[in-house]
């Protein structure tokens, strides 16, 4: 447990606990083939499975405020303006077997460069780095860089309903370093976590965050409850996080699907050690109209006003809505070629056209997403 957290924040976990559960993600979400299985008789070691994974995408993004810096400011994916750029390119390989699996993935792409620029730059390029064991059945022991326990999006856009992320996604891990264990049973997945901290290879101090997860998954509904609770400052200045992440997954039909997160997150002030709050949400709704054109509309909200996860600098901090729709065109299993417009408007005026600061922004975003 981290040694920083107060009795408050450990009565918290108590109850996030009993609340939350433990749960885990395991390999990286995207499909692997090319499979060889390593058979055996009855009386051998059980089967292994090696397999490996490449995916691109390349994108090119357009901002009506023409940043001079061909940043777009407060994202992390398609981050670039006005430039044929690679989003994200990795390479995997997965081992398999009863009671063992492994995972190496190394990325590249202008999603790493900006998600990753605080870590050494040996390390901006590790998408993911794990092993386990299996300790009794359905219980597994992870350890290293994997995914973020946190929501329903990733990195992998191919896998997303939406080209680009939601603002609650951009603001949460994608990635995690650590420890965890996991326990499937029936219809329910229960986690534990140590870890370094938030989203960090590198750890920042000499505490670890704690978390857990809680998920069911059956017929048409998925529903998850995730917690954060860890300090993410120096040790000569410590300031506790508490975050709790929901969502829930509803397949209305083979045409469409429904999903919505809430994330919400308290961190101790440097002066008074009470607690500044920030939260935000995402409504998406995606129809598949038929097995090669999908369309899907996103509704987001995010609301920072201390300046804990966004600073802006100005007086109501990121306080900012934002709806998208994009539309799909799915050439096969292996590449979808992917159109969006997406429109932000802030409370203050965060963004800047013409050396002007203003409150709202439009960028259009196409990508070609392929795996192999």
């Amino acid at each position: 447990m981290v040694t920083c957290i107060t009795f408050g924040l450990k009565r918290s976990i108590i109850v996030a606990l009993a609340f939350g559960g433990f749960m885990v993600l395991g390999s990286i979400p995207t499909s692997v083939r090319g499979q060889s299985d390593t058979t055996t008789n009855q009386n051998q070691a059980p089967k292994t499975r090696l397999s490996g994974t490449a995916y691109l995408e390349p994108y090119f993004a357009y901002d009506f405020n023409k940043p001079s810096s061909k940043d777009l400011p407060y994202l992390y994916n398609y981050s670039r303006h006005n430039e044929f750029n690679l989003n994200l390119a990795f390479f995997s390989g997965t081992y398999e077997d009863d009671r063992v699996r492994g995972t190496i993935a190394l990325q590249a792409g202008s999603y790493p460069m900006a998600n990753y620029a605080a870590e050494p730059q040996l390390f901006q390029h590790i998408y993911q780095a794990s092993a386990g064991v299996q300790v009794i059945p359905n219980l597994w022991i992870d350890a290293g860089v994997f995914p973020s326990h946190f929501g329903i999006e990733t990195a992998v856009g191919k896998d997303q309903w939406t080209l680009t992320r939601s603002l609650v996604a951009e603001n949460t891990p994608y990635s995690e370093t650590g420890v965890h264990a996991s326990y499937l049973t029936g219809a329910w997945t229960l986690g534990l976590f140590v870890l370094n901290g938030w989203q960090n290879i590198r750890d920042q101090n000499s505490n670890k965050a704690v978390g857990t997860q809680l998920q069911y998954s059956a017929g048409i509904l998925t529903l998850n409850s995730s917690t954060f609770f860890g300090n993410e400052k120096p040790d000569s200045t410590p300031r506790n996080r508490i975050f709790h992440d929901l969502y829930a997954i509803v397949q209305i039909s083979k045409v469409f699907s429904v999903s919505g997160v809430f994330d919400i997150g308290w961190e101790q002030t440097p002066i008074s050690g009470s607690y500044a709050r920030w939260d935000g949400t995402s409504l998406i709704v995606r129809a598949l109209i038929v097995p090669t054109f999908a369309v899907a509309a996103r509704g987001e909200y995010y609301h920072d006003p201390q300046q804990v996860i966004i600073a802006t600098g100005t007086p109501n901090g990121y306080e900012t809505m934002g709806f998208s729709v994009n539309c799909d065109y799915i050439f096969s299993e292996e590449a979808t070629f992917r159109l969006e417009g997406k429109y932000y408007s802030s409370k203050d005026a965060i963004f800047i056209r013409d050396n002007t600061p203003i409150a709202n922004s439009m960028i259009i975003t196409t990508s070609l997403a392929v795996s192999f």
